[in-house]
């Protein structure tokens, strides 16, 4: 298996992983435009030319787009996530060319009519409305607005009604003029692939693209607080949210083992103690996620209204008990091999791979070994995590409660006073 990197010289890089025993291969372009790139009045318009990427080209109906790439027995989608859009698609080996060219025909030759515009606005309509009535998605949406309030990180990425609703095509060519420029792009691919091969096919295509300088980002802000929603659901859904370590942080690799021997999996303290000892929900997890200039812990479980409140308890004394005491070499031990198999088993998957090295690219300007992940992870020590879980403790809270009606504000504040009493704003941020 060989890794090859190759920048075009409008600074547009190509990336390959050749995995010699695979007969399919997974490629894709990943841009670096994401929600968190919006201006206000831009807000879900990542989103939305995702979507109608696919809806049309000069040469090309949406009805054609699908049926070529499934006349060759693939696949294609796309993702718009806070920092990143990928474009990407998965074929036979000897159709990567196939699916390069459709997906340069919908990145460079949108049509963006008017008549697909006003469909495809009225299906994100639709997912926005969808959301709306998912508990789980609320919570999340409410934590995260409370977490990071008034900046283009704490906005949903599908955008609003309003927001939505007033775009129009040249909104959409003015974005994709704006932010999608070569060397914000990476094409990259796993599987069986040739890189000369698909160094050439890219260059023809893309080659003609001048480079350009998309405007900055606004630094994302961790500040906290309390929100709910008031309309109540068969449970009670409770996010506990904490800042954590960005990605380029000493301590992001520490805050990964952390949340595993938190709330990774079912030997992890929450899941035991919360779910196994006390009955009191059926899941519960932690998770950990970092951009380059932010990070969050996030603690989330279903639950009984009336259990919300020793739910809360018990996180928040687990939480002091590992900043007095301290992971057992036990939990280390399971949580690290979590991580690391989880690691190495995703990078059997030649869509992941792929994904990972457009990705390492973007944020790293470097392809980051999976040995030197291992290593990283290997190197989190008893005391960083003693470490980390103390600082966690001094950390203002984000708390939402969503399922409980109006009790979910009140229950929402009660949890936050057991983090940081001190720190905690209690005004909501969504109701």
């Amino acid at each position: 298996m060989t890794t090859h990197i190759t920048t075009l010289n409008n600074g547009l890089r190509v990336v390959s992983h050749r995995m010699d025993h695979l007969e399919t291969v997974s490629l894709g372009l990943w841009v670096a435009a994401g929600a968190r790139h919006e201006t206000e009045a831009q807000h879900g318009i990542s989103h939305l030319l995702e979507h109608m990427a696919f809806k049309g080209t000069a040469t090309r109906t949406a009805q054609r787009i699908a049926e070529e790439i499934e006349e060759v027995g693939g696949d294609l989608n796309a993702a718009t996530g806070l920092d990143t859009t990928a474009y990407y698609a998965r074929v036979l080996k000897g159709d990567d060319g196939v699916a390069l060219e459709i997906l340069a025909d919908i990145l460079l030759n949108s049509s963006f009519s008017d008549a697909e515009l006003d469909r495809e606005r009225e299906v994100i309509l639709q997912e926005i409305a969808g959301a709306q009535d998912s508990p789980d998605d609320i919570v999340f949406d409410l934590n995260h607005a409370s977490a990071f309030p008034n900046q283009p990180v704490g906005r949903p990425i599908l955008g609003t009604r309003k927001s939505v609703t007033a775009m129009t095509s040249s909104d959409l060519r003015g974005y994709l003029a704006e932010r999608y420029h070569p060397n914000a792009m990476v094409v990259s691919a796993a599987g069986a692939i040739d890189h000369e091969k698909l160094v050439r096919h890219v260059e023809a295509l893309f080659g003609g693209l001048a480079p350009g300088r998309a405007g900055g980002e606004v630094r994302a802000q961790y500040v906290g607080g309390v929100s709910a929603y008031d309309k109540p659901f068969e449970q009670s859904h409770v996010v506990i949210g904490l800042p954590s370590a960005a990605y380029g942080d000493h301590d992001f690799y520490a805050g990964q083992v952390f949340a595993g021997l938190f709330g990774g999996g079912m030997s992890s303290r929450l899941f035991q103690e919360i779910r196994e000892r006390r009955g009191l929900c059926y899941s519960i997890y932690a998770t950990v996620w970092g951009l380059k200039d932010a990070g969050m812990l996030a603690v989330h479980a279903a639950t009984g209204p009336e259990m919300v409140d020793e739910l809360a308890r018990v996180v928040a004394a687990q939480l002091r008990a590992l900043g007095d005491e301290g992971a057992t070499p036990a939990e280390m031990q399971r949580s690290k091999a979590q991580m690391k198999a989880g690691l190495l088993m995703a990078l059997e998957s030649s869509s992941v791979r792929a994904e990972q090295m457009a990705r390492n690219l973007l944020t790293h300007d470097r392809l980051v070994p999976a040995e030197e992940l291992v290593q990283l992870v290997d190197d989190v020590t008893a005391d960083d995590i003693r470490a980390f879980a103390a600082k966690l403790a001094t950390q203002a809270p984000t708390v939402t409660v969503v399922g409980s009606g109006r009790k979910s504000l009140a229950q929402a504040k009660s949890a936050a006073k057991l983090f940081a009493p001190s720190l905690v704003r209690l005004e909501p941020t969504g109701t």
